[in-house]
């Protein structure tokens, strides 16, 4: 078998979107599994919209999913430029070839006229399809029509009764009738190549052995198909992958929420709990397991379980997996994550030197259980750098328990001189012994401390909360809640 070769190809005309990162991923694990290549090239035929700052977008969103390839845009490679504006002379060739054989034509037909013509057979109830009316021009009629001003495009001459069959990997054979298809546009009238001729001249030439794309692109790979055989080169496996569906069954969009790799990066999500999730829209394997590393997926990942039936996106259960890495991840990662976030709610300064990192990290040992992406620890840190604004009803009247003086006393005392030193082992030390020299049951003694801490009798442990407020805090907030209930 030679080597497997896949591509993903983006049109930097806006961020990289979840539907293809999806596409991306399942190439890179097919690659990855297989010991191919995965190749990244840029179709920017689309002069208009594309910029070399989605580009970058594009690209950066792939390394931070994790998702590194072998040949392509800022790696090179073989088969060099790997943007198609830089290609432009390999399209012309080819397309020279077509016509020189008779499979394209040249058509001088103005946009005014297909429209006229377009509306005429849609009020007629028929296939707008391009009538061929430059189908069978001379030499001399197309030199006369030059001179009047117009510019051709190059259209392929589509083979009329013919049935064109795909086989797809993941939907099986699929047909299509050229009749329904009509000529098509391969070079546009500036010599821009229209996609479906360019994508065909650069997955030959780079060798591409599997088209793994989204199911969207089905329509367009009967045309493919056509110029493979008029070029007379071998066709790669196709392999068209599910639509993503929002939770209403309708395609994915803004209105679902976020649709952008980077819009998650920047709300918080870990790239391995987006891979993951990515994954598993359209692909199963074949266990129960939900939590897969890329490690696992790479060795996992295969085109017979990946469905034909669409795929919903559920946010909960991609914030319940993020959630699951944020509490599996080392917690120094996870305090330097939450930074900028902890900035931007003003608890931290621009500058954060190793103590007070010191001190996010106990802060996220505390609260990184309640989070399902990093944006939203502002919310749940704040009692960390903010003393409590006030006591809910539930506190005060834990508050107002006639022994919790005494309650507050015994820690101050076991507390005082541990300042710099008290660590979350030492806390819970700490904690453990109160108890029994107060001869109170455990709520009766922990409840009125993290209502003294908190403003709330539920929240944080008790084991995590005294090392990341530190002795002083502690001792000022114990004495605040005595006096909110005096």
């Amino acid at each position: 078998m030679s080597e497997v070769r896949v591509r993903f190809a983006p049109s930097p005309t806006g961020p990289l979107h979840i539907g293809g990162a999806r596409s991306a991923l399942f190439n890179w694990l097919y690659a990855r599994r297989s010991g191919g290549r995965f190749i990244v090239r840029i179709e920017d035929t689309d002069l208009e919209r594309s910029s070399r700052e989605w580009e970058e977008n594009i690209l950066d969103s792939l390394r931070w999913l994790g998702l590194d390839w072998d040949e392509g845009v800022a790696a090179g490679g073989p088969d060099e430029p790997y943007r198609q504006t830089e290609r432009l002379q390999l399209y012309r060739r080819h397309a020279g070839d077509l016509l020189e054989s008779g499979w394209v034509y040249r058509c001088y037909c103005s946009e005014e006229e297909l429209a006229a013509w377009r509306e005429a057979q849609l009020a007629a109830g028929r296939l707008p399809g391009y009538p061929g009316k430059c189908r069978e021009l001379s030499e001399t009629d197309c030199k006369r029509l030059e001179s009047e001003g117009r510019k051709p495009v190059l259209r392929f001459r589509v083979p009329e009764g013919k049935v064109i069959t795909i086989r797809d990997t993941v939907r099986g054979d699929v047909s299509f009738d050229c009749n329904g298809i009509g000529d098509f546009i391969i070079v546009k009238s500036d010599g821009i190549p229209t996609y479906n001729f360019a994508v065909v001249v650069d997955d030959h030439l780079m060798g591409i052995t599997h088209v793994i794309r989204a199911e969207e692109h089905l329509s367009n790979t009967p045309r493919q198909l056509l110029i493979f055989e008029a070029l007379g080169w071998p066709l790669p496996e196709f392999a068209h992958v599910s639509l993503i569906l929002g939770k209403d069954r309708s395609k994915m969009s803004k209105r679902h929420g976020a649709t952008s790799v980077q819009q998650y990066r920047d709300m918080g999500y870990l790239p391995e709990a987006l891979v993951n999730f990515l994954a598993l829209l359209g692909w199963s394997p074949g266990t129960e397991d939900e939590v897969l590393t890329p490690e696992q997926l790479k060795q996992q990942f295969s085109l017979a379980r990946v469905s034909k039936s669409p795929a919903v996106f559920d946010p909960e259960k991609l914030n319940w997996l993020n959630g699951y890495y944020i509490r599996h991840s080392p917690v120094e990662r996870i305090a330097a994550l939450a930074v900028p976030y902890l900035q931007k709610a003003g608890y931290l300064p621009e500058a954060v030197d190793e103590k007070l990192l010191g001190k996010v990290r106990l802060v996220m040992a505390a609260v990184r259980e309640y989070l399902e992406y990093m944006a939203q620890v502002g919310e749940h840190a704040r009692i960390f750098f903010v003393d409590p604004g006030h006591f809910d009803s539930e506190s005060l009247e834990v508050l107002a328990w006639e022994h919790v003086p005494a309650v507050f006393e015994a820690l101050n005392n076991k507390l005082a001189g541990m300042d710099g030193m008290l660590d979350e082992e030492g806390a819970k030390s700490v904690l453990k012994k109160l108890p029994k020299e107060l001869g109170l049951g455990g709520k009766k003694v922990y409840q009125p401390l993290r209502a003294a801490l908190t403003g709330r009798i539920r929240g944080p442990e008790l084991h995590h909360l005294l090392p990341a407020l530190g002795v002083h805090k502690v001792t000022q907030r114990l004495k605040k809640a005595l006096a909110a209930v005096q």
